[in-house]
């Protein structure tokens, strides 16, 4: 039975409401709770300093978003992450739109949003800023678009979806295992017949207009994003395996939310009115399948392909309880909010460090990481939150330490991307230098042409920064709890006198990772 009108604005408010209550979490945690800026975000804005069509390992769209964010309302970290916050709320009204698209209401209303809501990876990849969450964003809106498409099939709607789509590939390249999934269900599906008119190829053509400036780019900077990609399967995620990969699909998702997505994805496999429908499910499937191909991806690849299959599944279940098995309904939910409740903690930083450590020894998880990273008792998502402005502090110390001739040629080497950002972003509160890295975009950003500098090195051994410089004195040691233990106990260094121009060292010890 159609709804009424009234019972559409009813409907419409809960939409309202379970948006809402994202944007709500987040920004009670960066008002009230939180840690500190994390070292992505630090990153991310040493990039807006430095606005190009490119960087070494992402797309420039999520650096031009925070430029034009941060000279709106500036880079404190409650400023930084209220965009995270309200794209998070966002993706629950497109999930919500899904889920009433496929023909569903109150109740697959409910079920589909708090699948997002509470699934762990949404919620840490809406706790900071990256191109994450808009990841996760995009390709919610890229699945509506194709469900209206699959529709009323009107031209306007592929331009749509050409334009997201373009977005899509220059927010974070792994956007091409979506095309790549969309493609192979036009041409599996009676949807093919598309191919007969001028609607796909205009989509594509959009799409990889909009891309062209990072492609460009590649090519000028000799495929730099294609070798930190190569390095980053070959190196830093070596020791994930296909088995690690399948075991995070269930924990990144909260483990309940697998008796939704399936179901889900069985939804769109099984249509019969209309072959198109299996799209967003070889979609999935696609992505999936290239994921494990590869061998060694993270499991968080794959998370921003379930948005659809949550609101699949919770239509499904509606339809499948409507008469007979209510309880189910009420049982699902139930199990999913205590679950997501009880997980939230280690996505969502509301808890103070202490509290958590003793909730996460309560219950019995321990931390992990994909990286091979020894950690504290905090996982690598929320250590990397701690011990910036400190080691920014204990730097700038050594250098007003040396005399002022010497600050004059003094430059700080950052060991990765972090070190280096943190350095930038507190220099207005502490007095330091510039700094270099070789550190992915780092290294393109160059040393600044001083081939002999006084450095103060972060970190390493003094042996290896023997082989380049005559005099090499330990300045401190920095210690900062609850850091990563590659950045706490580590020693700060005064390097003098190069034996050779900085110049001859700077492609050796290039990183891209």
């Amino acid at each position: 039975m159609p709804y009424t009108n009234r019972q559409a604005k009813y409907q419409k408010y809960i939409i309202i409401i379970l948006s809402a209550i994202p944007v709500i979490l987040h920004l009670y945690t960066n008002l009230f709770a939180g840690y500190g800026i994390f070292r992505d975000e630090l990153y991310y804005i040493a990039c807006t300093d430095r606005l190009d069509f490119g960087y070494v390992d992402q797309p420039p769209f999520s650096i031009a978003l925070m430029y034009i964010s941060n000279m709106l309302i500036g880079n404190s970290v409650f400023a930084i992450r209220l965009l995270p916050a309200v794209f998070s709320g966002l993706t629950v009204f497109i999930v919500c739109m899904m889920t009433l698209e496929l023909g569903g209401r109150n109740y697959s209303f409910l079920l589909s949003s708090m699948a997002v809501i509470f699934a762990p990876i949404y919620l840490a990849m809406g706790t900071f800023y990256s191109m994450n969450f808009l990841d996760i964003f995009i390709w919610a809106l890229s699945f509506y678009i194709i469900l209206l498409i699959l529709k009323n099939s009107r031209q306007y709607l592929w331009i749509i979806l050409g334009v997201v789509m373009g977005i899509g590939l220059l927010n974070k390249t792994g956007f091409l295992w979506f095309i790549a999934g969309f493609t192979a269900g036009l041409l599996i599906t009676d949807k093919r017949k598309e191919f007969l008119t001028l609607k796909p190829y205009v989509t594509y053509l959009i799409s990889i207009t909009i891309f062209l400036p990072y492609v460009l780019w590649n090519f000028q900077n000799d495929f730099a994003h294609l070798e930190f990609i190569r390095n980053a399967v070959n190196e830093k995620y070596s020791s994930i395996g296909i088995i690690d990969f399948l075991i995070g699909q269930l924990l990144n998702l909260n483990p309940i939310a697998a008796l939704i997505w399936i179901p889900g994805l069985y939804f769109f496999l099984s249509n019969r009115e209309n072959s198109g429908y299996r799209i967003p499910a070889i979609i999935f499937l696609t992505t999936a399948l290239i994921l494990i191909i590869n061998g060694h991806s993270k499991a968080e690849y794959l998370a921003a392909s379930y948005t659809v299959l949550l609101a699949g599944g919770a239509v499904f279940i509606e339809k499948r309880t409507l008469v007979r098995l209510r309880w189910i309904r009420y049982t699902m939910l139930g199990i999913l909010l205590v679950t997501g409740i009880a997980l939230l903690p280690f996505a969502l930083p509301v808890l103070p460090v202490k509290t958590f450590i003793s909730y996460s020894n309560a219950i019995g998880i321990t931390p992990q990481n994909s990286e091979g990273h020894e950690l504290t008792e905090l996982p690598q998502f929320y250590s990397d939150m701690h011990g910036w402005e400190k080691l920014a502090e204990d730097v700038s110390n050594v250098y007003q330490s040396l005399p002022r001739d010497d600050r004059l040629n003094t430059l700080i080497f950052g060991r990765n991307y972090g070190e280096a950002a943190a350095m930038e972003y507190f220099k207005n509160k502490y007095p330091i230098p510039r700094t270099i890295s070789p550190h992915n975009s780092y290294w393109l950003w160059g040393y600044g042409g001083n081939e002999d500098p006084i450095l103060i090195i972060i970190g390493g051994d003094s042996t290896d920064h023997l082989r380049i410089f005559e005099n090499v004195e330990q300045a401190m040691i920095h210690e900062a709890e609850y850091s990563m233990p590659y950045e706490n106990n580590i020693p700060i260094y005064i390097a003098r006198n190069a034996k050779m121009p900085l110049s001859e060292v700077w492609n050796e010890i290039k990183t891209y990772q």
